[in-house]
């Protein structure tokens, strides 16, 4: 059995690219948008992903998938507890 360390899972085929942004770029995301943090969608501190970005609560990590019609789509999420 594998440890849970020995898996990373960003590197998976399947899983889009994530990353953690900067307060820089975190403040300047939320006056683009008009919004504070909690109005963003959730994502929990015991995920996969935030655990293999070893993300903290308060973090906000940005999701860019690819797209048939867009090329590349960019999401938000934001880390809470669980």
């Amino acid at each position: 059995m594998l440890a849970e360390k020995e898996f990373d899972i960003l590197k998976h085929s399947l899983v889009p690219d994530h990353v953690i942004l900067k307060e820089q770029e975190k403040k300047a995301l939320l006056e683009k948008l008009d919004i504070i943090p909690k109005q963003l969608p959730k994502i929990r501190k015991n995920d996969a992903v935030s655990k293999g970005l070893e993300a903290k609560e308060g973090d906000i990590i940005k999701i860019t998938r690819p797209s048939i019609t867009a090329g590349k789509t960019t999401y938000y999420r934001l880390v809470v507890k669980g």
